[in-house]
């Protein structure tokens, strides 16, 4: 749960007359739901109205992170931003990157996975189905081990598609469920400790100046299991890059 989280909280990592790029915290929905707990969509709203002083504001919610994942977020501003954003998506020039820690090491070092996806809405639990399973659809992406330890291996993973739970579905099926995953079959030792999953760049074509932006969040370093592996190394300090930890 992270029901404390409110508009003083929000890192705001870009923002232009067009788009907002913030930072989603673990166990923060990206937009309202049955729980009533702060979301992102609702805070960075609220943020807009305090900084324009305007009583209403258009904010579009482009894409989503699922609520145990923390990560880098861009929202829309106006709707022609937002249409154009989405399209982005749609045409695959939007990339998304994520880093994971699994339990257990996959057996290839770096592999493309093809699923296809049903989720069950009334247990909110997302499952391998066969191809022409009505209501299935595919998921795809590639991942990269990057560095193993004591049984555990961080990996990188691109998204070609944008399934809820995907990573974590698909990860599992290869018999290397994440740190930290009780749904998905998660080592329970590691149940205690947040999910490891994080969203760390987004790169996409400004949706009116057409510029390259490039965003990357740090994941939290100094919980487990970031911690015991060199995050440094891995990411690309050259890019627009926030950490969300710096002097809070």
């Amino acid at each position: 749960m992270n029901k404390s989280f409110n508009i003083d909280d929000l890192v705001v990592m870009h923002e232009d007359r067009h788009i907002i790029v913030a930072l989603k915290p673990q166990n923060v929905p990206s937009q309202a739901d049955d729980s009533g707990d702060p979301d992102m969509l609702t805070i960075v709203k609220q943020y807009i109205m305090r900084e324009t002083g305007k009583e209403s504001v258009y904010l579009g919610l482009v894409h989503r992170l699922d609520r145990p994942t923390g990560g880098v977020m861009v929202f829309a501003k106006t709707s022609k931003a937002a249409e154009r954003l989405c399209e982005s998506i749609k045409n695959g020039s939007f990339e998304k990157t994520y880093f994971c820690v699994t339990c257990g090491v996959p057996r290839e070092r770096s592999a493309d996975l093809t699923h296809y996806l049903k989720k069950n809405e009334a247990k909110n639990v997302v499952m391998v189905v066969p191809m022409l399973t009505e209501g299935a659809k595919k998921a795809q992406l590639h991942y990269d081990v990057l560095e193993t330890k004591q049984g555990f291996a961080l990996c990188r993973v691109k998204l070609f598609t944008g399934r809820s739970h995907q990573i974590r579905v698909q990860m599992s099926t290869i018999g290397c469920p994440l740190f930290g995953d009780a749904k998905y079959g998660g080592d329970p030792r590691t149940l205690k400790h947040p999910l490891a999953l994080w969203a760390a760049e987004l790169r996409f074509t400004h949706p009116v100046t057409k510029e390259k932006l490039n965003f990357i969040a740090w994941p939290p370093e100094d919980i487990s299991p970031w911690k015991a592996f060199e995050m440094g190394k891995y990411l690309n300090i050259s890019a627009i890059t926030s950490d969300p930890y710096k002097d809070r």
